[in-house]
């Protein structure tokens, strides 16, 4: 099935050539050949989006393509028809989807109609690709060459983590560091995975739960929302638990031209402030932005 489901399914030149086209379309929107002419997209958010939705709609259509947008209770799936069966369907009256869906990422390849469908994931519990690689492509428009970047993500180990812990190991010498709060981190034999890959391109991945293990100089600082979309969290005090992890000015302080990174929606006040948010080392509004050139990018290619 050509599409994109997770960053564990392309190699390294296949991201990184992504990454340098959405730069190039970041640049120039109509630096292309219209690839989805005659086409139709479909758009299937089971869950609230504003960039991610916009970007793909857009891109759809800057491509030269038609969209098709389905919500959480437009489909048979809402009355029990499964998931094989909607994607059969698809895959006869589409010629592309774009999911978000509270689900794993193994669900959306239900939806491919046996291997039929180009599906590319907009979100699921367990990964969100297409952010990665809107991050990535912001710090190489930024930075350039990001051969040896020096990477700090601070906070949950989300969706939008697992995607950057598998970004970065496609990054030739990137020295990535996850400080999260405990019980709240990514998984450990995905750690152990990605640093293993990192390893072969002399990168390495390390995840940490103490500010004393932070590294002493870093590129670029990343957060995200700590309540992230459609999930919640058992224990009531978990806000007491994620304090510390809070990036403000005294935080930045450590590290005074590392830029930061936030995927935003953002919480001002609760895991980053509007001092460091809106500050002049934030790309955080960059990167929204430039989902719609990684939109343009991974459609442009899946279309081929």
């Amino acid at each position: 099935m050509a599409g994109l489901l997770s960053l564990d399914e392309i190699d390294a030149p296949r991201m990184l050539a992504l990454v340098d086209r959405a730069v190039e379309l970041h640049r120039d929107r109509s630096a292309h050949d219209s690839p989805l002419a005659g086409s139709v997209a479909g758009m299937m958010f089971l869950q609230t989006s504003t960039r991610t939705r916009t970007a793909f709609s857009s891109a759809t259509v800057r491509l030269g393509g038609d969209i098709l947008t389905f919500g959480p209770h437009d489909l048979q799936l809402s009355t029990g028809e499964s998931r094989p069966d909607t994607g059969r369907m698809f895959s006869a009256m589409l010629d592309l989807l774009v999911v978000r869906t509270s689900g794993p990422t193994t669900h959306l390849r239900d939806f491919s109609g046996g291997g039929g469908l180009p599906v590319v994931n907009a979100m699921s519990a367990d990964e969100h690709p297409t952010q990665a690689l809107t991050d990535i492509a912001v710090l190489r428009g930024h930075f350039g060459d990001l051969t040896g970047l020096k990477l700090l993500y601070i906070g949950e180990g989300n969706n939008t983590a697992t995607a950057l812990v598998r970004a970065a190991t496609m990054v030739p010498g990137c020295q990535a560091t996850f400080w999260t709060p405990p019980g709240y981190g990514l998984p450990d034999e995905l750690v152990d995975r990605c640093h293993c890959r990192a390893a072969e391109a002399a990168g390495s991945v390390r995840q940490v739960s103490s500010a004393d293990e932070l590294p002493a100089d870093v590129d670029a600082v990343y957060t995200t929302r700590w309540q992230t979309t459609g999930t919640a969290k058992a224990d009531p005090s978990w806000r007491e638990v994620f304090r510390p992890y809070f990036i403000d000015a005294a935080l930045m302080a450590r590290w005074p031209e590392a830029r930061v990174l936030h995927d935003l929606p953002a919480h001002r006040g609760e895991e980053i402030s509007g001092e460091v948010l809106d500050g002049e080392h934030s790309l955080a509004w960059t990167q929204g932005a430039m989902k719609l050139a990684t939109a343009m990018a991974v459609l442009e290619w899946v279309a081929r």
